[in-house]
């Protein structure tokens, strides 16, 4: 079921039906060609994690959390932000891996004091640098007990958790009044992640997605630019990922079979709101990102961090039409092998229409302009968990073209060059660009102080992270996708539309979509 065979060459063709692919795994899709996990979920018996006794508890647990919260929901930031010493007060749920790097760079602003440490892998071999570094902090395996045990005690929360996971946490903290920094990409559905943007505005927290170029040098540019009249009347974005990743060679045919549940994990809280699966190594530490159960593909990952800041100062909203014009290896299951996809914005005021191009795959290159030179590189993108960033081949960029410029860029917070001999023109012409005051960790807890604004709160992160779910759903169903931004639905396909809403949570977990 997971080899290291050959990928499937199968390429789509134009006027597929993803129906068709539906119907070929009887694991994944029902009789009515519906998927499985959007039927109502059977009733099985699990094992719960302590603090999971029953139902009814889990209910009152909610609404005493919510009551108790309720009373400092709506006070000025500050109020809810005075840690010793002046410093936010922090909870970090997710300590290895990303989540343990995250955890370091707040802690290295010398603005917080770290208060509680949760994990569902608690002492796990990833989990040990984190708890090295603060032995004497209060453990958990469960966030909502640490919220149970310590809520008054906590100012914000960073969620350093698998793609599916942030939902519950955030919509937790941010209803009992914390602030929340929230790795990319926010959600594993639209419905959630306009859920979040929601719950944002109604508790008046701060919120900071981890798409740390958007405090960087790439973030003040292209404002300034847009601002200026650099960059206008763009017309097409190039956007790429050519680097391995961890799906890339894999052939499934269903979901992994059984394994022994490591004595350190709970795995029923680490699948929160996510169908019941069972235990299987190949979806923990970083192998989640190949399912479209539990992650967002490369597309999730990467775009947040290499098309950010022209979604947001372009004002691109939302497309109406995302097409898989290319997928290679398509599975019900894990990511396409390499695919393209065309995001199609509409005009917005006097700006004309915008296509975007998405190219990942390792050998599925973006074409690109004869006169753009090397590559734009950011020498301070995180290593992922199994090794560096490739960047001797094509590394991760965009292409953006305009009326009068065409501009190159990396990733993160690589800033922008003209290319050809217009840049060259414009060298010494280019406006002044503000320095940063700050980085995105320092940003998120100045905003905890009420001493600065989030650069990538829920509000402007959200409509990026939903514009990326939307081309998740077309490279699951393998569909060109017509949406409606005035009433946010999916228009010709009802399968797609009905995976806006994501799968239903298990019945323990449907009271978190209600915060």
């Amino acid at each position: 079921m997971h080899s290291e065979n050959a990928v499937d060459p199968a390429i789509r063709q134009p006027g597929g039906s993803s129906d068709d692919c539906l119907q070929k795994s009887c694991k994944f899709a029902s009789v009515s060609g519906v998927p499985r996990y959007m039927e109502k979920p059977e009733e099985t018996k699990m094992i719960r994690s302590p603090y999971s006794v029953q139902t009814s508890g889990r209910r009152a647990f909610i609404r005493t959390l919510t009551a108790a919260g309720a009373a400092t929901a709506f006070l000025p930031r500050t109020a809810r932000a005075a840690g010793a010493g002046g410093k936010v007060n922090l909870a970090c749920v997710g300590i290895g891996n990303r989540g343990g790097e995250i955890i370091g760079a707040l802690h290295a602003t010398g603005l917080a004091n770290i208060v509680a440490l949760c994990d569902t892998d608690m002492g796990a071999k990833h989990t040990l640098k984190t708890l090295e570094k603060f032995p004497n902090v209060p453990k958990f395996q469960d966030f909502r007990k640490m919220f149970d045990k310590m809520g008054k005690d906590i100012d914000a929360v960073c969620v350093g958790t698998p793609d599916f996971s942030h939902f519950a946490i955030a919509m937790l903290a941010m209803s009992l009044g914390k602030h929340v920094y929230c790795e990319k990409p926010m959600g594993q559905s639209f419905r959630e992640i306009q859920l979040m943007m929601d719950a944002e505005k109604k508790y008046k927290v701060a919120t900071q997605m981890g798409n740390q170029g958007h405090s960087d040098a790439n973030y003040f540019q292209f404002k300034t630019w847009v601002d200026k009249g650099i960059i206008r009347d763009v017309t097409k974005i190039t956007a790429f990922m050519n680097n391995p990743r961890r799906w890339h060679g894999m052939k499934v045919d269903g979901f992994l079979p059984k394994q022994d549940i490591p004595d350190t994990l709970d795995w029923d809280v680490w699948l929160m709101t996510a169908p019941k699966h069972d235990y299987n190594k190949g979806y923990i530490n970083g192998e989640w990102r190949s399912w479209f159960e539990f992650g967002n593909g490369a597309l999730g990952d990467w775009g947040a961090h290499i098309f950010d800041t022209a979604h947001e100062f372009l004002k691109l909203g939302y497309p109406t039409e995302v097409d898989p014009v290319m997928l290679e290896g398509h599975s019900p299951f894990i990511f396409p092998q390499a695919s393209t996809l065309a995001f199609r914005f509409p005009k917005r005021g006097t700006q004309p229409p915008v296509e975007l191009m998405w190219y990942d795959g390792q050998k599925n290159l973006p074409p690109l302009p004869a006169d753009m030179g090397g590559s734009v590189i950011d020498p301070n993108i995180p290593p992922p968990s199994t090794g560096k960033v490739e960047t001797k081949a094509r590394p991760p960029g965009k292409v953006i073209y305009s009326k009068e410029y065409v501009f190159k860029g990396g990733s993160h917070g690589s800033t922008l060059e003209i290319i050809g001999e217009k840049g060259k023109e414009m060298k010494n012409k280019l406006p002044q660009v503000p320095k940063s005051p700050s980085n995105h960790f320092k940003n998120f807890l100045l905003a905890c102080k009420g001493e600065e604004t989030t650069r990538s709160p829920f509000s402007v992160a959200g409509p990026l992270c939903q514009v990326m779910a939307i081309g998740v759903i077309a490279q699951r169903l393998n569909a060109k996708l017509a949406f409606d931004a005035a009433t946010k639905t999916i228009t010709n396909h009802k399968v797609g539309n009905e995976l806006l809403a994501g799968a239903p949570p298990r019945k323990e977990w449907e009271q978190f979509f209600k915060l």
